[in-house]
């Protein structure tokens, strides 16, 4: 052992090589490939590349992804939702007039127009689709449920030229 250097401790790393050798010699190696494809890795925090999300001001998917990420978060904060910043995100995103709109929307059916839903999505995606007559249209897919009880959503987003949300539809304006 060099003395510059002291060995630096990693009990998972031994105790996950530990395990790999166990199986390689007592199951035999095509045994613990399988094995090893059926249990998860354990999340090595160390290598894993860290997530990144950017985004640029006056984009219309930026905008949208802002308002979507901000307004899930403020509806789905567990036991406690926050009521205040939901309706003061929709003041400073939604148009006036889509605003009322979407209210007698939600009363009829009895459900949240942002999200088309009465639960929070556990995922959600953002893409641009596109100019539309003056205005841009911005897909968002929310993703429901987790594992294999998922169900998706798709809404087409419609900005109006000074960027705020002029309609939520479930087809697009193309």
């Amino acid at each position: 052992m060099n003395m510059k250097f002291p060995a630096r401790r990693r009990p998972a790393r031994r105790a996950a090589v530990a395990a790999g050798l166990a199986l390689a010699v007592g199951l035999g190696v095509s045994t613990q490939m399988s094995a090893q494809a059926s249990v998860p890795a354990p999340a090595a925090a160390s290598t894993a590349a860290p997530q990144s999300v950017s985004g640029t001001f006056g984009q219309a998917v930026t905008r949208v992804a802002d308002f979507y990420g901000a307004y899930i978060d403020a509806k789905g904060d567990g036991t406690d939702p926050d009521v205040t910043l939901a309706a003061a995100l929709r003041r400073h995103y939604l148009t006036p007039d889509f605003a009322e709109r979407l209210a007698a929307w939600e009363e009829k059916n009895a459900t949240d127009g942002i999200l088309r839903a009465q639960n929070i999505p556990a995922r959600w995606s953002v893409t641009d689709n596109g100019t539309v007559g003056n205005g841009h249209e911005v897909i968002i897919t929310l993703t429901y449920g987790s594992g294999e009880t998922t169900q998706k959503t798709r809404l087409f987003v419609l900005l109006e030229r000074y960027d705020h949300i002029a309609d939520i539809a479930t087809t697009s304006a193309r």
